[in-house]
């Protein structure tokens, strides 16, 4: 049986860095941030609700595809974000969040959650939106918050 690990965090606090080198490691499977593809190809961080809903959709397919290999592998999944990340987005930036995503959530819960703490500097790479302190430590304690009603274990990532 195979387990899934969602690392998720405010944005420049070191989660695909880790999610690579867990991958590594642990001789795992790297599930890697579509959003950060998707804004990368459009040039721009200004995602529309029906561009973030298009994201979100993607993530659940790759979702589903690991739910499928999920019993036939003893995998170790490492997702560089995953569908919570996503609702936290929704809820931040449009003040909403679709019904489907909600029920996806929950079909597609995580084993454990990695969750970066933003003790680093903000780093601008041409795909990062929100770089001051009280926006990534509020999205830090809504992704805690989110975890936390899902009653699934997580460990806190500092740097310190």
């Amino acid at each position: 049986m195979s387990y899934k690990v969602g690392i998720i965090g405010p944005e420049s606090t070191g989660k695909s860095v880790l999610a690579k080198y867990l991958a590594k490691r642990y001789e795992g499977v790297l599930v890697t941030e579509y959003a950060r593809t998707y804004v990368e190809q459009k040039g721009s961080t200004e995602i529309s609700y029906e561009e973030l809903c298009a994201i979100a959709k993607h993530q659940i397919e790759e979702m589903s595809k690991v739910e499928s290999r999920k019993t036939k592998d003893e995998s170790v999944y490492f997702f560089d974000t995953e569908l919570v990340v996503t609702k936290v987005w929704f809820a931040y930036a449009f003040g909403e969040v679709p019904g489907w995503l909600e029920k996806a959530i929950k079909s597609y819960p995580m084993d454990v959650y990695l969750l970066t703490y933003p003790d680093t500097p903000w780093t601008q790479d041409g795909a990062r939106y929100n770089g001051t302190d009280e926006i990534r430590k509020e999205l830090f304690d809504r992704y805690e918050a989110e975890i936390q009603a899902l009653d699934i274990p997580y460990y806190i990532i500092r740097h310190e």
